[in-house]
C-alpha cells in the first residue's frame, strides 16, 4: 500500500503528514498560546477588581479569602490549558491534575481560620467571567 492510499483512505492521517498541516498547526498552536496568555490577564485582572473591591465593601480577611481563591482559579486555569496543549495522537484525555485545585482550596479554608470558604470559592470561579468575556472580544473582533 503506498502513502497515497493509506491517506486517501485516512483523512486525519493525510492532514497530518501535509507539509501545510504543520504549518498550520503551528499557527494554532501560537493562537492557543496567545489565547493562553490573554485568558491569565484577564483573569488576573478580574481577580484584582475582586480583592479591590471586597477590601473597600468587606474586610481585609475576605480580601485575602478571595485573593487566594482566584490564585488557585489562576493556577487551575494554566493547568487546564497545559493539559489541554498536550491533546493528541499520543494524549486522547485531559489530565486530571488540576481538578486537586479546588479540593487543596476547599480543605485548606476548611483548616486554616484565615480562609473563609466561599469567598475563596467565589474567587476561584473568576475564571469564569473572564473566560466569557474574552469569547465575547473574540466573536466581537471576528475571530473564531
Amino acid at each position: 500500500m503506498t502513502d497515497q492510499e493509506t491517506s486517501a483512505g485516512n483523512p486525519v492521517s493525510a492532514a497530518l503528514e501535509s507539509p501545510s498541516s504543520v504549518v498550520v498547526s503551528a499557527a494554532a498552536q501560537d493562537d492557543y498560546a496567545q489565547l493562553q496568555r490573554r485568558l491569565l490577564l484577564a483573569t488576573l485582572i478580574a481577580a484584582a477588581l475582586a480583592v479591590l473591591v471586597t477590601a473597600l465593601v468587606f474586610d481585609l480577611h475576605t480580601a485575602a479569602s478571595v485573593l487566594a481563591g482566584s490564585l488557585a482559579g489562576v493556577v487551575y486555569l494554566r493547568l487546564l490549558g497545559r493539559s489541554v496543549a498536550r491533546l493528541g495522537p499520543d494524549a486522547k484525555k485531559v489530565g486530571k491534575l488540576q481538578l486537586l485545585v479546588p479540593v487543596v482550596l476547599v480543605m485548606a479554608s476548611a483548616r486554616l481560620p484565615q480562609l473563609e470558604l466561599l469567598p475563596a470559592l467565589l474567587g476561584f470561579l473568576l475564571y469564569k467571567p473572564a473566560l466569557i468575556v474574552q469569547v465575547a472580544l473574540d466573536l466581537r473582533a471576528g475571530r473564531p
